[in-house]
């Protein structure tokens, strides 16, 4: 039986956007109704409802990488056209953000040419110093600290497996790194049960974790390989980050035992999902046949990056005004 079409809005019928102006550089630059806002865009737009809707039509972003980039190049460069816009890449050869130019110098000339920055970077301090001196919205596409628009994507595709967050067991297993803070953040703004697995020492950030537990967040840190039992989403990132590598082979072995397998994906939950933001590091935290498993859902996952980044979009820019 043929599948009805997604009814369409229009420009006299989209929703007005809820972060108008902001920057984004951590989930917490959202309250829990605004990211139920922004998933509820992704999620119309995924349905194809903004089709032929141009909300962004004469904007422009700029997308600053100092990290190389598949997924949060190709998904923001497309999702600003799919949305009327333009998005021009810079990587660090043309900028060496704090080496061939002040940071601060940077920021001032990009708000003078667009509407907004993207940027993918080493450190979280450069993304509040270019918010710090532009005056247009500012957006971390991924930094040592954190990395929210990737759990917009994440927490759309969890709704869209298992339903509403609240509760659920998120067992994420690895290095206490950007992906595991962000977790934190987002246990605050979802009340999902929040479940961090790392080896002694390799925990996330405490500030992260008293933030959130003081805000009421149910978080669990643990060493305890077991806790993997009965997850409802079992989440996983790469061992050696980008810019660690030279301490490769001792983050390898103190992650043994820490790698995500079918046959540990057999101990989650009947209806448990797995997660992975990509990209893998195959014989390390995972295997193939894991991100190829019936419970994974990695690659609905990577999607997900490009609906929930054009709703980040949408919410953040969709007021402004062309400048010509």
């Amino acid at each position: 039986m043929p599948t009805s079409s997604p009814a369409l809005l229009t420009s006299d019928t989209l929703p007005a956007p809820v972060m108008a102006g902001r920057d984004f550089l951590s989930n917490l630059d959202m309250s829990a109704q605004e990211l139920r806002t922004v998933l509820d865009t992704a999620a119309s737009m995924k349905r194809g409802e903004w089709r032929g809707v141009k909300p962004l039509a004469g904007l422009s972003l700029a997308l600053v990488f100092e990290k190389a980039s598949l997924r949060t190049r190709t998904t923001f460069d497309v999702g600003m056209y799919q949305l009327g816009g333009h998005a021009i890449t810079l990587t660090n050869q043309e900028i060496g953000l704090g080496k061939r130019e002040r940071v601060s110098d940077v920021a001032r000339n990009l708000e003078r040419w667009v509407d907004g920055v993207m940027g993918r970077v080493y450190l979280q301090q450069t993304l509040h110093e270019l918010a710090d001196h532009a005056d247009i919205p500012v957006i971390n596409g991924l930094s040592d600290m954190l990395h929210p628009v990737q759990l917009l994507a994440d927490y759309q595709t969890i709704e869209e497996e298992l339903g509403p967050v609240k509760g659920k067991r998120v067992v994420y297993l690895g290095d206490g790194n950007n992906l595991a803070n962000s977790h934190i953040h987002m246990g605050v703004l979802t009340g999902a049960d929040v479940t961090i697995v790392t080896p002694v020492g390799y925990e996330p950030n405490g500030g992260v974790l008293q933030g959130a537990l003081q805000r009421g967040a149910s978080v669990t840190l643990t060493n305890d390989l077991a806790a993997v039992e009965g997850a409802d989403v079992l989440y996983t990132d790469v061992w050696i980050s980008m810019g660690q590598e030279a301490e490769a082979e001792i983050r390898r072995r103190a992650f043994q035992g820490y790698q995500v397998t079918p046959q540990m994906l057999d101990t989650i939950a009947p209806d448990g999902i797995f997660l992975h933001c990509l990209p893998a590091h195959y014989g390390e935290e995972t295997v193939p046949e894991a991100t190829e498993h019936p419970k994974s859902r990695v690659f609905d996952q990577a999607e997900n990056r490009l609906h929930a980044q054009k709703a980040l979009l949408y919410h953040l820019m969709g007021a402004m005004q062309p400048r010509w």
